[in-house]
């Protein structure tokens, strides 16, 4: 087995939502090798179905500097656990509540250099009350059929991963 032993680990930044650290590792072949890691707060994303349909939200992506749809996600609180998280983006994203709610997937986006876990859950029995953004949040909603997301899939209007993953999920399950 090739296991990699942190012999330094320096912080470099701690931000709101990730912290950046440089790992000195030893190899297993007595060499050392540098490790840039990120650490990210865990998320939660949800799969909301309503009436054959399911909700995507569309908001702007500083980092790639785009508008892009997604599922409604967002990182977890302190002391949260991954279905509360997903239950209140949900309901502050797009306005719905669930009636159910079932954990689909564990995984992590991109486990190269960030430590960033996805909890992704699938809710139905979805009951709207009213939106409650984030203050820095300007999010739009829209419904798609599985007609709909296939072609958001098949023509690249789909690019985020956590949504690429619910969506497959739900068109081939």
């Amino acid at each position: 087995m090739n296991t990699e032993i942190t012999v330094k680990s320096e912080k470099i930044f701690e931000g709101k939502i990730v912290n950046l650290r440089v790992d000195t590792v030893e190899l297993e072949n007595q060499k050392y090798a540098k490790r840039e890691i990120v650490e990210h707060k865990s998320a939660a994303c949800i799969l909301a179905v309503n009436n054959d349909k399911i909700l995507l939200v569309r908001q702007y992506r500083k980092a790639i500097e785009e508008f892009i749809y997604e599922l409604p996600a967002g990182i977890l609180n302190i002391a949260e656990e991954p279905q509360e998280a997903a239950l209140r983006e949900l309901e502050e994203e797009t306005g719905y509540t669930a009636g159910k709610i079932k954990l689909i997937y564990e995984f992590y986006t991109s486990p190269g250099f960030s430590n960033e876990k996805v909890y992704l859950f699938e809710a139905s029995d979805l009951v709207y009350k009213a939106v409650n953004f984030d203050e820095d949040e300007c999010i739009e909603t829209i419904e798609v059929t599985k007609d709909e997301a296939k072609k958001m899939i098949d023509t690249g209007r789909i690019t985020d991963s956590k949504t690429l993953i619910g969506l497959l999920h739900w068109l081939y399950s």
